[in-house]
């Protein structure tokens, strides 16, 4: 496929001279951005001196509290439940709460570039106004009255920019004057699912970084930079998600919102400490939402949340749902909350129902890319805690996992990245090099898109018949009823090294509900690989060449506990108790 700069007026070839004015005019345009976005933070709230860089100070998840006031830490660092706690019956006021947030994650973008909108002001009013509501009433205005959200930069708010990290998005509607549908002014709109939690109550307040496009496992663009990870700014911060994994990480942000096709909840989640959930498609509102590959059917992006704890996601999703979603987005599912699974799962997993035991499968390698040492680790934590507490634990040996990313591959970008591209054509930027489809290719045209869909169901019918046929195995008489498995082949690598994404994008495959919880951290002294290491192949052997366990020394780890489709409540009733029994750390105190 021809992918020569051409002008978009006549289609003629553009000449050397012409491209590079395009490549001035598209920097310049993204230091403006740069430079506009920092004027937002107010003056008192910029630090005095700038951070030291990695090599000197790589963690920055304390030094964030030195310019803190104690109320300001006390509040940003409650937990979701705890501050709607508050701020619903009058003991802490919504702008107090906002103020400390809107501090926080200010301090948080200066150290880490993790922020592509700031409506400080905008949010502040929102929270005056849910103040005065309460002082009027003397009752909340919804379930999430004054919880403080961040948003991931594809999701839209009326009256604020979506660049996605695509610099010719920039003042647009997704590369419009216009957006998609003829109500959408230039000052844009708000998702359906943002329309929903201001109804709750809730108060977004900015709008996090991304990749290009949204469309990789790290986060790095041409408007902002590169976000790091804040535990250790030598690390990525994952992707897509990843602004809202590193505000998280440094409490800048209770709850936040991102998206995910291919693992861009989970992965920041498990790389920043956090808790994800990826629902299934049709469970909660996608409507609205930007995406460089909107239409695509097959394997589509879905929106949920993260947080820092399994009970805040919870109370995130419970409130989503009370509102009914299905009466605003046409894809999702008339599906409430069953609050009796959610429940029933919790009292088996404490033994406290007659079926006192539940059967998990675990993925010790999904035979393309082998765990490294620290992700072994956990997963061997987590089922030593499952079978301490009286669980049966077996092997998971599902269909072909490099199938299911062959499908992953054929099916996400079907028209061969043209819309990616066409959105870098607006200014002439070029692609990032660690973006997913930075290579445009031919589309594919409607024969093949029906022989992949039928690949893919085929696909979800092996896997859903190998499922059933674990009833043999458990002793329960059921099927398992989760699987544990690792998130990321290692804990967070170092720039430009998120090679292999396979074990988060085959659950898009299946469109299976998964949560990450955080499990440990890695140790140079104990994750170490067997000598004589023989690697399955050359992916695998990148990976086990790129470990590098100084470097990786006390990053966060995480799993994924995953579930069939639209078995949300089951999952993150498991992420609370799994999450919750390992904090305990003895299974007989449960």
């Amino acid at each position: 496929m021809d992918i020569t700069p051409r002008n978009p007026e006549n289609r003629e070839p553009i000449s050397l001279s012409t491209q590079s004015k395009m490549t001035e005019a598209w920097k310049a345009k993204a230091t403006a951005k740069r430079e506009a976005l920092s004027s937002l933070i107010p003056p008192e709230w910029r630090l005095p001196t700038p951070v030291p860089p990695p090599s000197e100070l790589p963690n920055v998840t304390r030094e964030i509290r030195r310019y803190l006031s104690p109320q300001e830490i006390s509040i940003t660092e409650s937990s979701a439940v705890e501050i709607v706690t508050k701020t619903s019956t009058g003991q802490w006021k919504c702008e107090a709460v906002t103020r400390a947030f809107c501090h926080r994650a200010a301090l948080a973008h200066q150290m880490i570039n993790c922020l592509h909108e700031i409506f400080f002001d905008a949010a502040i009013d929102s929270a005056r106004s849910l103040d005065e509501y309460y002082g009027n009433h003397r009752k909340p205005r919804g379930p999430l009255h004054g919880l403080p959200i961040s948003l991931k930069d594809t999701i839209h708010v009326e009256g604020v920019q979506t660049s996605m990290g695509i610099v010719g998005w920039l003042d647009t509607v997704e590369g419009q004057s216009r957006g998609p549908h003829p109500e959408h002014t230039k000052r844009g709109y708000s998702s359906l699912i943002v329309q929903n939690l201001q109804g709750l109550g809730a108060i977004p307040y900015v709008k996090t970084s991304v990749p290009q496009g949204s469309f990789s496992g790290e986060t790095t663009n041409h408007i902002i930079g590169h976000t790091p990870n804040p535990a250790n700014r030598n690390l990525v911060v994952g992707g897509s998600s990843g602004g809202e994994g590193g505000l998280l990480a440094l409490y800048g942000s209770p709850l936040g919102l991102g998206t995910d096709i291919g693992g861009s909840i989970r992965v920041p989640a498990a790389f920043n400490e956090c808790f994800g959930l990826k629902p299934s498609t049709g469970r909660l509102p996608f409507q609205g939402i930007a995406s460089v590959v909107d239409g695509e059917a097959a394997i589509p992006f879905v929106v949920g949340p993260m947080a820092h704890s399994a009970g805040d996601l919870v109370f995130c999703v419970r409130a989503l749902l009370a509102v009914e979603p299905w009466r605003g987005d046409p894809l999702v599912l008339e599906l409430p909350w069953r609050d009796e699974v959610f429940e029933s799962t919790k009292r088996i997993f404490r033994g406290l129902e007659p079926a006192a035991r539940l059967a998990f499968g675990v993925m010790v390698s999904d035979g393309v890319v082998n765990p490294q040492p620290p992700v072994t680790r956990a997963l061997g934590e987590v089922v030593q805690l499952l079978r301490a507490l009286g669980h049966t634990v077996i092997e998971w040996k599902p269909p072909s996992h490099a199938e299911a990313l062959k499908l992953w591959r054929e099916n996400c970008v079907i028209d061969g990245g043209t819309k990616f591209h066409n959105a870098l054509s607006l200014s002439s930027e070029p692609a990032t090099p660690t973006v997913f489809g930075n290579r445009a290719r031919a589309p594919v045209d409607g024969s093949e898109v029906m022989a992949r869909t039928v690949a893919l169901r085929e696909y979800r019918k092996a896997y859903l018949d190998y499922w059933e046929s674990t009833a043999d195995e458990t002793g329960t008489g059921r099927a398992v009823d989760a699987l544990i498995a690792p998130v990321h082949h290692g804990p967070p690598p170092a720039k430009g090294k998120v090679r292999y994404m396979g074990y988060t994008c085959a659950f898009n495959v299946l469109d299976y509900s998964a949560s990450v919880i955080p499990v440990t951290r890695a140790r140079k002294d104990v994750d170490v690989y067997t000598e004589g290491y023989s690697a399955l192949n050359p992916m695998d052997k990148m990976a086990y060449e790129d470990y590098d366990p100084g470097l990786l020394d006390g990053a966060p780890v995480g799993v994924q506990i995953v579930g069939r489709r639209l078995q949300e409540e089951t999952v993150l009733a498991l992420a609370e108790e799994i999450s919750s029994a390992m904090e305990k750390g003895d299974p007989s105190r449960l």
